[in-house]
């Protein structure tokens, strides 16, 4: 997406999160686990920002702890019958909410609502949302 104007400006952690999501989207649908795939990546020569290594390694850490929260808040749906990369979006989303206080949780959400938005299915961007809204509020009721 390129900015023009009136575009918002992108931050590195954008495209860093980016990097993050094609990484666990790739190592979902080869079945290795994350860091695996980000291992492979660097092998290969590919630059992965220091961000979204710590993103695939966190996720990749955390995944059944994450898995289990996604699929406690998404109401009628179980985590293998979600979109691949809706999945990994909000793998990736919980696990900023969860484990990254550096990160704002609106941003974390607003991210993942926009990549799922562009990567995902027509309805993939309210979906995404409602279920880290769920997790956002109970985190702070907490």
């Amino acid at each position: 997406m390129q900015e023009g104007a009136g575009a918002r400006p992108r931050h590195s952690h954008h495209f860093a999160r980016r990097a993050a999501l094609d990484l666990l989207y790739q190592a979902d649908v080869t079945g290795v686990r994350p860091p695996e795939a980000l291992e492979g990546a660097v092998e290969l020569g590919i630059d992965v920002p220091g961000f979204a290594r710590d993103l695939v390694t966190g996720v990749g850490g955390h995944l059944q702890e994450l898995d289990r929260l996604i699929d406690d808040h998404a109401e009628d749906w179980s985590i293998e019958r979600m979109a691949v990369v809706d999945r990994n979006v909000l793998r990736l989303a919980c696990y900023e909410l969860l484990y990254r206080p550096d990160v704002p949780p609106n941003a974390a959400i607003a991210e993942a609502v926009e990549a799922a938005k562009e990567l995902s299915t027509e309805g993939s961007g309210r979906f995404v949302n409602g279920i880290l809204g769920r997790i956002a509020r109970e985190r702070t009721q907490a």
